[in-house]
């Protein structure tokens, strides 16, 4: 923060304190007596009248004493543009802490399962329990708090996997994350929108959803040209890059034609974000197991 903001906020935030401080005070020093009268302010509402009565004091001392409280705790902690008060409290020094708490305690927990193969880790409940809560708090944002997933977040509670779902493959997934690009109209950059109408439709064949037969059955060279490098010529996908199985009928972006073109003619690029530097080793190993169960329970 730059020093003229700095001062800016010094301002606003101290003369905030002292100014409520100021206007109690005058207001207190200008009644003539602290004894209560029947001196009204010649204000009437409803048949309430507003009497010319002090403050009580303890009403008046409360508030002298959370001004008090306000400025010994812009002393102590930073709240004073880039003061960073006499303690040298920051959240993240409070968070470091807290980690290094819950390493402490819970360390030898995970290691411990950390240890264990992630197939007969996947069958301990206890480690289910915990797997589950590392699950809500890091994947359940775009898997879903059931990982049955959404649009573009895969459902992991099925057995289609992009990149396969053996407890290696989900433990490299989660680890190092994964990145999906599907580019637009595939390898085949100049496909016309006929030509794309027929891929469509050859996709939809697998399924016996085509709206056009003849288009369908061009499309299957055009499908050889400009998908099957990624896809395969069969249409089963690709493990290795990522590439979806389009027989199936289990869809990441939708099945119906509209979708499938718009996936088509403009592509599709996904990120699964690395899980390595946020968990240790021993939480990812407890959370792929966790993911592991949920489709081989």
């Amino acid at each position: 923060m730059s020093t003229f903001w700095s001062i800016w906020i010094s301002v606003i935030v101290l003369g905030t304190v002292f100014g409520c401080w100021w206007l109690l005070w005058a207001t207190r020093k200008n009644q003539t007596t602290d004894v209560e009268t029947d001196r009204t302010m010649g204000h009437s509402f409803d048949g309430i009248e507003e009497y010319d009565n002090p403050l009580p004091k303890w009403w008046f001392y409360l508030f002298m004493a959370t001004c008090i409280f306000a400025l010994c705790y812009l002393a102590l902690y930073p709240g004073l543009g880039n003061w960073k008060g006499l303690l040298g409290w920051t959240s993240y020094n409070q968070w470091e802490a807290e980690v290094q708490e819950a390493e402490e305690k819970y360390g030898e927990i995970y290691a411990k399962f950390g240890q264990t193969p992630i197939p007969e880790l996947a069958k301990n409940e206890d480690a289910l329990k915990i797997g589950q809560r590392l699950f809500a708090n890091n994947c359940a944002v775009c898997h879903g708090s059931a990982a049955r997933g959404q649009v573009g977040f895969p459902n992991l509670t099925d057995n289609d996997w992009l990149h396969g779902g053996t407890p290696e493959a989900i433990l490299q997934t989660i680890t190092h994350g994964r990145m999906g690009n599907m580019p637009a109209k595939g390898v085949m950059p100049n496909m016309t929108s006929e030509q794309v109408d027929q891929v469509v439709n050859y996709v939809l064949s697998f399924s016996g959803r085509e709206k056009d037969p003849a288009a369908a059955e061009a499309g299957k060279q055009v499908f050889a040209q400009a998908c099957a490098a990624c896809h395969g010529p069969d249409a089963k996908g690709n493990q290795a890059i990522g590439a979806p199985n389009l027989t199936d009928n289990i869809w990441l972006y939708g099945s119906t034609y509209e979708w499938i073109r718009e996936t088509v003619e403009h592509g599709r690029q996904n990120q699964m974000p690395a899980q390595s530097g946020r968990l240790s080793d021993d939480q990812i190993h407890i959370l792929a197991a966790y993911v592991y169960s949920l489709s081989n329970n």
